[in-house]
């Protein structure tokens, strides 16, 4: 999939890769990897990537801490969904238009994003994370003491916007450090945080309530995001060296993007994202109304709904990663896909027989489920083929996951006339899944896309 170059790349601590390797040249990958043997040619293992020297209890670190990072911005999403209702009844308003409040935050977040990526490809991962983290600090308290919808809504654009870094950093920091089966890895790690951090901070949210009243809630974001600031402070170092800041042909936001745009495979990759997400996303901006209003669930018994629901995408997270290193991560969303149709109709079909409950409950774990298959595959697989533009290929899969999503998410309210119902919600999820079915099929082409690089 990647393809050698006969130009050395700088090491990951910006030193030049002929000294490193005592004067023997060794090819790097189109990707931004590094071939070195260290101080000592003769006795010195081969490492293809930075990251293939860090110590694994340092890797760990790494891992929490950048998981962490990558939290921030569903958390900052989700974490109030319990409170829809009690939103709904401070400010004497419909539900659609609460929704709106999410969507603004998610939009807020993927345009966030189309800025920060390129940005940190350009003057490094440090600058542009500790900048938006702050940013976020600050909308979170606005968001805290917003005197009415309105000026609530501008506060979560405002703090989408700040959250963006975290996710987009991560990821292209993993990438400047690993390639290969190990990214795979350890973006799978990611992939696992971003995918059970929406699914979990409903819960979270649910348990705040109990102590505290909506406002509290984005205290305790703002809290989340100083922590974070710290930790990007002290502990996140600055993996992009000057000298692969400016390598030709990447030296413009345009020519970034014009690279990863221009990739048949990168674009049907960019659609199935953001498919999958905008079929999680309906369900997530529908289900405090469907189970609390609909069902009769109370916040605490939401809650544990998505604590449930976490376990699957937790399932498939992990089982997808380990597929996707054997057989490549085409063929697992191959039926990763075809998982979200089936599940997906298979919510409505219950709905339409009547089943209740259990008949939505069943089949939305797995549809969940096939979501986490999805996730990792699809940003190991765009990751790997743009090393170079690691923050501008991960902006625009951010982008295009949680802008799209903010879209399609409240359609499931506007379709909902007489109340929103799983069978509505079905119908987004059902649409959304064929549409990333149909992109990998024509567009990714799986027999066309070859073996991950070393």
């Amino acid at each position: 999939m990647t393809q050698t170059s006969p130009t050395p790349t700088a090491a990951s601590s910006g030193g030049d890769a002929h000294a490193r390797t005592g004067g023997i040249h060794l090819p790097s990958t189109a990707t931004g990897a590094i071939r070195t043997l260290g101080p000592n040619p003769e006795t010195a293992p081969i490492m293809l990537h930075p990251g293939d020297s860090i110590p694994n209890r340092k890797r760990l670190l790494y891992i929490l801490v950048l998981g962490a990072l990558t939290a921030l911005g569903p958390f900052t999403i989700d974490l109030y969904l319990p409170a829809f209702p009690i939103l709904e009844h401070d400010f004497n308003t419909t539900a659609s238009a609460i929704q709106l409040t999410l969507t603004g935050t998610m939009i807020g977040f993927g345009l966030g994003q189309l800025i920060v990526g390129p940005w940190s490809d350009k003057v490094g991962r440090r600058i542009p994370l500790l900048t938006t983290t702050a940013i976020h600090i600050i909308a979170s308290v606005a968001a805290a003491i917003a005197p009415s919808l309105e000026l609530l809504a501008a506060a979560r654009i405002l703090q989408g916007a700040g959250a963006a870094a975290g996710g987009v950093v991560a990821v292209a920091i993993v990438r400047d450090l690993f390639g290969g089966k190990r990214l795979v890895i350890m973006l799978s790690r990611l992939a696992l945080v971003s995918g059970v951090a929406p699914v979990v901070a409903p819960l979270i949210g649910s348990g705040l309530l109990l102590v505290m009243d909506w406002r509290g809630i984005f205290i305790v974001l703002a809290i989340y995001g100083a922590v974070m600031l710290s930790c990007a402070i002290f502990v996140v170092p600055e993996t992009l060296p000057k000298a692969r800041r400016a390598e030709r042909g990447s030296t413009t936001v345009l020519q970034r993007y014009k690279n990863v745009l221009s990739d048949r495979v990168f674009i049907g990759l960019l659609i199935i994202g953001a498919m999958t997400f905008s079929g999680l996303f309906s369900y997530l901006s529908a289900s405090s109304f469907l189970f609390q209003e609909t069902y009769g669930f109370d916040a605490q018994l939401y809650g544990v709904l998505f604590a449930v629901n976490s376990v699957g995408v937790v399932l498939g997270v992990q089982i997808s990663s380990r597929l996707a290193a054997r057989f490549g991560p085409q063929w697992v969303m191959a039926f990763s896909t075809a998982g979200l149709v089936f599940f997906g109709s298979m919510i409505f079909v219950f709905h339409l027989l009547d089943f209740g409950l259990w008949g939505t409950l069943i089949p939305l774990f797995f549809f969940i489920t096939s979501c986490g298959f999805t996730f990792p595959c699809v940003q190991v697989l765009a990751l790997d083929r743009h090393g170079k533009e690691a923050g501008t290929a991960a902006s625009l899969i951010g982008a295009a996951n949680f802008s799209i999503a903010g879209l399609v998410s409240p359609i499931v309210g506007l379709v909902s006339k007489g109340g929103i119902t799983a069978g509505t919600m079905s119908i987004v999820m059902v649409v959304c899944g064929s549409i990333a079915l149909l992109s990998l099929w024509l567009i990714v082409r799986p027999r066309t896309v070859g073996q991950l690089s070393p």
